[in-house]
């Protein structure tokens, strides 16, 4: 059953500046997804981009914001073949197991100056 949907949009170019920006990445993403946008070379800004609107999206799926809810335990993960899912730790984790969500499908997408991406929770 799906138990929340969100979705956010997060312009490319917002996170150009932010990509240089060594305390921002530290404060809001997890050590493995700050490693894996800056190993996107020309790409790294569109990747910010779009694993900052996975973490929007969570959040609004869960219907909550950011109340609680640290950036970094939202972390965003990549399969061997690329395809992005959540990691969800800490506090993200908790608020999970609270509600009872037993899955958090994630799907980015990126085109011209936009990423966007979608979280359906089911439980």
């Amino acid at each position: 059953m799906i138990a929340g949907i969100g979705i956010d949009l997060c312009r490319i170019s917002r996170m150009e500046a932010l990509i240089k920006n060594d305390a921002f990445l530290n404060r809001y993403f997890a050590p493995g997804e700050a490693a894996y946008i800056r190993n996107q070379g020309a790409m790294a800004a569109a990747s910010l981009a779009g694993c900052y609107a996975a973490k929007e999206a969570f959040v609004k799926a869960l219907g909550e914001g950011f109340r609680g809810i640290p950036l970094s335990d939202v972390a965003v993960d990549h399969t061997q073949k690329g395809a992005p899912f959540y990691a969800a730790t800490g506090k993200a984790l908790e608020a999970l197991e609270a509600r009872g969500i037993t899955q958090a499908h994630l799907s980015i997408t990126h085109e011209g100056e936009m990423a966007a991406a979608l979280c359906v929770l089911e439980g």
